[in-house]
């Protein structure tokens, strides 16, 4: 009979020698890896260069907004003044071609003027007369000048000239022609005749007025003044 080797397991293999069983807590098993110290500063320092680098480039993009904006505001004011130059040279223009078609019919109204007077402005000579003058009206074509009314080199054109004892400044004695303008722009000033004071009238008027003043007082002195009480 074969004796049995005591300590031994009967399903171990001839030949091998039986590996001893490791408790599962032994120390020799290996270490976990211990995290690293360094990993989270490192990591705000790549966080911190980033939001360095985002705030540049949003600086960048501020300024060269405040640029665009600049550009485009001069722009819109550069636009607004074309815009209004172009609109006073256009309502020049107009005023110009206007006051040089109605200086060339200057001539025919002055003949209307005449015929007028002379009531010779009849039948249809008289309507179509009027209407060319209601034309001209609507274009905006004014007459001015009467007599009577002080003269003013810059609207009159003094033809002829003369004294007149009962004028105190230079005066509008005669129109000659009418003036025309077209709003404050004047195409013909008014060709009148002129009178001016009469030399040594305002000198004769003031001796005149202190003799009538003398003779008054003289006549109070004589009468003994006004009465008393």
């Amino acid at each position: 009979m074969t004796e049995e080797t005591p300590g031994f397991d009967e399903q171990q293999p001839q030949g091998q020698p039986q590996q001893p069983d490791v408790p599962s807590g032994s120390d020799d098993a290996e270490p976990k890896a211990a995290p690293q110290e360094g990993a989270a500063p490192a990591g705000d320092a790549a966080a911190t260069a980033q939001v360095a680098g985002l705030t540049a480039q949003l600086d960048q993009v501020r300024t060269a907004l405040g640029e665009r904006t600049t550009d485009l505001q001069r722009l819109q004011a550069e636009y607004q003044n074309y815009r209004r130059r172009v609109e006073r040279d256009r309502i020049t223009v107009k005023e110009i071609a206007i006051a040089n078609l109605l200086t060339e019919l200057l001539p025919v109204l002055d003949d209307i003027g005449r015929a007028r007077e002379h009531s010779e402005l009849v039948g249809g000579f008289k309507s179509v007369a009027e209407s060319l003058e209601t034309v001209a009206a609507k274009m905006g074509l004014m007459q001015f000048g009467k007599e009577g009314e002080p003269f003013d080199p810059t609207i009159h054109e003094a033809l002829m000239h003369s004294y007149a004892p009962d004028v105190t400044e230079t005066t509008c004695v005669a129109i000659l022609q009418p003036g025309y303008r077209i709003g404050e722009r004047t195409i013909r000033p008014a060709r009148v005749a002129v009178a001016e004071p009469q030399p040594g009238a305002q000198a004769a008027k003031a001796d005149s007025s202190e003799t009538a003043e003398g003779a008054s007082g003289a006549d109070d002195k004589e009468s003994g003044g006004p009465d008393e009480g």
